[in-house]
């Protein structure tokens, strides 16, 4: 028997990885509906604002109250569902947010609105944490490979969202968004088949009911808190840079360069297009060569790519933004594993912690980099943004909390 064999772990022999990969795609699946409608929201305000004659400052306060209530909940929804079995969590979540479609499908005044948009981030903040914690549970072993496979669905999702908005909502007003209320609807159909696997997986498995220890075994408290406190920063850093990137990419090549609306339209495609590959390959990577590898490649080195950028021609912008997508994008998985591994027995915590981080950190970079902009110009901001991954020095902090990988890389 080779060395390979004996690594193993018993989930990913022949007879089981069928229906463990089978959980992943199908939560992978309601993970992109569940990024999908959320996408919708943003993709449906022109109509909104024409609709009820709102201000731009009442657009962004339905943006806050559906980022605050995605992106704050989602650590507490994780710490719960650490500490008591709640499998059923995620066709409730998706309950939720079809709810909150409906209402706002039908609101017949503002503040309806409002309340629309924060029970669809409450079933986002609920989703999360739990199937995050479920893409775990398939994993057979391989984190890195189940986190980026789950994380693709929701890129697959947010992208196409506004996409089925401009030819389902927009043609039909306020309430064309009742017909995404199908997506949501198979979705709940899906995860309540989930959440029906994952409860019999407790029952065979039963220390995956318990929180398990809060630290690592090999790690002090403190060092623990200033490895979480590194990640969270790292976090920081890739989503605000992602934000000048998938928030205002349009403008900056509108403005540095006068290309066409089109044209712009495409690079973004090109760039979201190598931001989900990243996705899905940071976390394999981390599987076979370490996440802390993939974490400094990741965030560290993409930053001579991104102080380029902003002095590039045309051809050279749309080359580098397509490496930083890939490069930026691959750190996600990584993080979220490492952190994992570093507080084990607290999945769902820590789940909820890192996407509700990296949801806020995505809204507020968008909100303030705007605001730069209009202070100064698009072209400043991404001069500014460049420096942003320096930030990936820290990693140097990280322990070695990963097994060697001298065994895999000679199989």
């Amino acid at each position: 028997m080779s060395a390979t064999t004996l690594q193993r772990p018993a989930e990913l022999r022949p007879s089981r990885e069928a229906s463990l990969f089978q959980v992943l795609l199908a939560v992978s699946f309601c993970h992109m509906l569940n990024d999908m409608i959320q996408s919708l929201l943003p993709s449906v305000y022109p109509i909104l604002k024409g609709s009820f004659h709102l201000s731009f400052g009442q657009i962004g306060l339905i943006a806050l109250t559906n980022q605050v209530t995605a992106s704050l909940l989602q650590p507490f929804v994780g710490l719960y569902t650490d500490r008591r079995a709640a499998p059923y969590f995620l066709p409730i979540g998706m309950t939720v947010t079809l709810g909150g479609l409906l209402l706002l499908a039908f609101a017949p005044t503002y503040v309806w609105l409002l309340v629309g948009a924060a029970l669809v981030g409450v079933g986002s903040a609920v989703f999360h944490p739990e199937s995050s914690r479920v893409a775990r549970m398939a994993s057979g072993g391989q984190h890195g490979f189940a986190q980026s496979f789950f994380q693709v669905g929701g890129n697959s999702g947010s992208a196409i969202g506004p996409l089925l908005a401009a030819f389902i909502v927009l043609p039909r007003g306020q309430k064309g968004m009742a017909w995404f209320s199908v997506f949501a609807l198979i979705g709940v159909v899906v995860l309540i088949w989930i959440s029906n696997w994952a409860k019999g997986r407790r029952k065979n498995h039963p220390s995956n009911i318990h929180a398990g220890p809060a630290t690592h075994a090999n790690l002090s408290k403190q060092k623990i808190a200033i490895a979480m406190t590194v990640l969270m920063a790292l976090v920081f850093s890739k989503y605000f840079y992602l934000s000048s990137l998938s928030s205002y990419y349009t403008f900056y090549l509108l403005s540095r360069f006068h290309v066409s609306v089109q044209s712009s339209q495409l690079h973004l495609f090109a760039f979201l297009g190598a931001a989900a590959a990243g996705t899905f390959f940071g976390g394999p990577i981390g599987d076979r060569f370490g996440r802390k590898y993939v974490i400094w490649g990741s965030i560290l080195g993409v930053l001579p790519f991104t102080l380029m950028l902003p002095y590039a021609n045309l051809f050279w912008t749309g080359v580098l933004s397509v490496i930083i997508g890939f490069v930026i994008a691959s750190a996600f998985s990584a993080i979220l594993v490492y952190a994992q591994e570093l507080v084990p027995g607290r999945v769902g915590l820590i789940s909820g912690l890192f996407f509700g981080l990296a949801f806020g950190m995505g809204g507020i970079g968008a909100a303030v980099l705007g605001k730069l902009a209009d202070m100064t110009s698009i072209i400043y901001v991404y001069k500014v943004c460049a420096y942003l991954p320096v930030i990936g020095l820290l990693t140097g902090l990280l322990p070695d909390i990963e097994p060697s990988r001298t065994l895999k890389s000679h199989s």
